[in-house]
């Protein structure tokens, strides 16, 4: 299961003959502690409670996981969500016809009335972490046999799991990290009623195929855009004429005025994996 991650790329357009990433790979939870003064003096302008706070809507709310793979953002006050063309293809595939060729032709609803549903499709919001490291490890010890070490682990990691989802309103994920030196568990909350808004023509949407998705700059539209409903409460349903868009915590305001020269740039998402802490 795909984990939220933090870097960041500094002095991006400092030196015009030289670009610098600062890379890494940070927990979002340790963000005060290690990596805030430095990123302030690189230009950032949000505090470490706006990018991720429990108690408090932050930045980590308007970034979700998409459909198990793929990292996307909320950008309206209405639940519209930005991810790349190629994280919703199977969506977009699955709602296609050969009369109506969405994939081949682009489409856009005109109203919420045409924005469609595909069967299967979920939205994940990161709702908090926790460093389990200590108790994990306090189960187990050097006298132990490999499988009863597994053994141990596994059965404190249920425990932990079945602590945190809250009668199964959350999904929990206690994972190790650093070649099993540590274990974080991670709370999130799925929205599985999400319907397609708007996608391009494949030719523009995938152009280059999976070459060019590994190349920058790139000159495609690859994107697509849908939109997560919950009920009227705001909380996770499944499929019915009677949900209403997400009034999501947290959104990302576009800036149509683009970047400018000396602009910080980080990236925050779900990455496949990452040795970047190495």
């Amino acid at each position: 299961m795909k984990k939220i991650i933090l870097s960041f790329i500094a002095a991006l357009l400092l030196v015009p003959t030289s670009v610098k990433a600062d890379e890494g790979m940070w927990f979002l939870m340790f963000i005060e502690r290690l990596n805030h003064r430095d990123m302030q003096k690189m230009g950032l302008q949000l505090t470490a409670e706006e990018i991720y706070s429990i108690n408090h809507h932050s930045l980590k709310d308007a970034i979700v996981q998409f459909n198990g793979g793929c990292t996307a953002e909320i950008v309206s006050k209405d639940g519209l969500v930005l991810t790349n063309h190629h994280c919703g293809y199977d969506a977009i595939a699955e709602l296609s016809s050969e009369e109506q060729n969405y994939l081949k032709n682009g489409f856009w609803a005109k109203n919420r009335k045409d924005e469609m549903k595909p069967s299967s499709l979920y939205v994940r919001f990161f709702v908090r972490m926790d460093d389990v490291s200590k108790r994990i490890l306090s189960k187990v010890n050097d006298k132990m046999s490999e499988a009863d070490r597994e053994k141990a682990i596994n059965q404190e990691i249920a425990a932990i799991e079945k602590e945190n989802n809250e009668g199964g309103k959350y999904t929990v994920s206690v994972r190790p990290f650093f070649q099993g030196n540590e274990y974080y568990y991670f709370v999130y909350q799925d929205y599985k009623d999400v319907r397609l808004v708007g996608t391009p023509p494949e030719s523009l949407g995938k152009f280059g195929g999976d070459t060019d998705n590994w190349e920058w700059p790139r000159h495609t539209a690859d994107f697509s855009m849908f939109r997560v409903y919950a009920d009227a409460n705001g909380n996770p349903a499944d499929y019915s004429p009677e949900n209403v868009p997400l009034q999501p915590k947290h959104y990302l305001p576009v800036n149509i005025g683009g970047v400018q020269e000396k602009d910080f740039a980080m990236i925050l998402g779900y990455p496949g994996r990452t040795n970047r802490w190495m």
